[in-house]
C-alpha cells in the first residue's frame, strides 16, 4: 500500500499517542471506558450522518489517494469514522487533564 493512503491514519495514532500521556494527568478517561463511550459515541454518531448526508449531495468528497480506499456503507472511508472517535477521545483526554490541574495544586 502506498505510503500517501495511511496519512490519515498516521495523523490519528499521533494524534493519540501525543495525547496519551495526559491520562496520567487526567482523571482515568481510559480507565472508564462506559463513561468515555457516552462522551463519544454520540458526537461520532451525529458527525457520521452529517458526512454521509454532505457526501450524497456533493458538497464534499474524500482523496483516493490519501485515503486507504476502505469505504463504509454510504462511501464513508473508515478514516473519517476512526477521526470521529479518535479527536474526540484526544479532546476528552485534554479537558480532563487541565481539569485534574486547575483542581490539583500540587499537579502545578
Amino acid at each position: 500500500m502506498d505510503v500517501d493512503r495511511l496519512q490519515y491514519l498516521v495523523l490519528l495514532a499521533l494524534c493519540l499517542a501525543v495525547t496519551a500521556p495526559l491520562e496520567a494527568l487526567g482523571s482515568g478517561v481510559y480507565r472508564r471506558p462506559a463513561r468515555l463511550a457516552r462522551a463519544v459515541l454520540p458526537i461520532a454518531a451525529v458527525l457520521t450522518v452529517w458526512d454521509l448526508l454532505a457526501v450524497a449531495r456533493g458538497h464534499w468528497h474524500y482523496s483516493q489517494r490519501l485515503t486507504t480506499g476502505v469505504l463504509l456503507p454510504g462511501g464513508l472511508p473508515v478514516e473519517e469514522l476512526v477521526f470521529f472517535l479518535v479527536i474526540p477521545v484526544c479532546t476528552v483526554l485534554t479537558y480532563e487533564a487541565v481539569t485534574a490541574r486547575v483542581r490539583d495544586p500540587w499537579l502545578r
